[in-house]
């Protein structure tokens, strides 16, 4: 499984309507082969920031099935006016988890 990281810095004033316009967005990343699930967190310090995790069988599913999708061309009409800058996007394999 593959960890898509990115930290979304969303322009002063849109977060209300960005969290609003990802859950509609959520759709169209979820319907795309190889994906398994995603979270969007924001930042208790600072209340424009917030982190997207995303989870997929492998790296081609985000990289190539999802990027490459008319799926993708909604997701970035619906988020993509809102970062500032635009967020730099890494994927993690994991290497050890630990959990109680």
């Amino acid at each position: 499984m593959i960890l898509e990281v990115a930290m979304l810095h969303v322009k002063e004033g849109s977060s209300f309507q960005f969290e609003s316009d990802f859950a509609v967005a959520s759709q169209f990343i979820a319907s795309v082969p190889g994906y398994v699930g995603h979270s969007l967190r924001k930042c208790i310090e600072d209340k424009n920031k917030y982190l997207l995790l995303v989870n997929w069988e492998k790296l081609e599913n985000h990289t190539v099935g999802f990027r490459e999708s008319d799926a993708y061309l909604e997701w970035k009409k619906l988020l993509h006016h809102y970062y500032n800058p635009f967020p730099v996007v890494e994927h993690y394999e994991m290497v050890l988890e630990h959990q109680k």
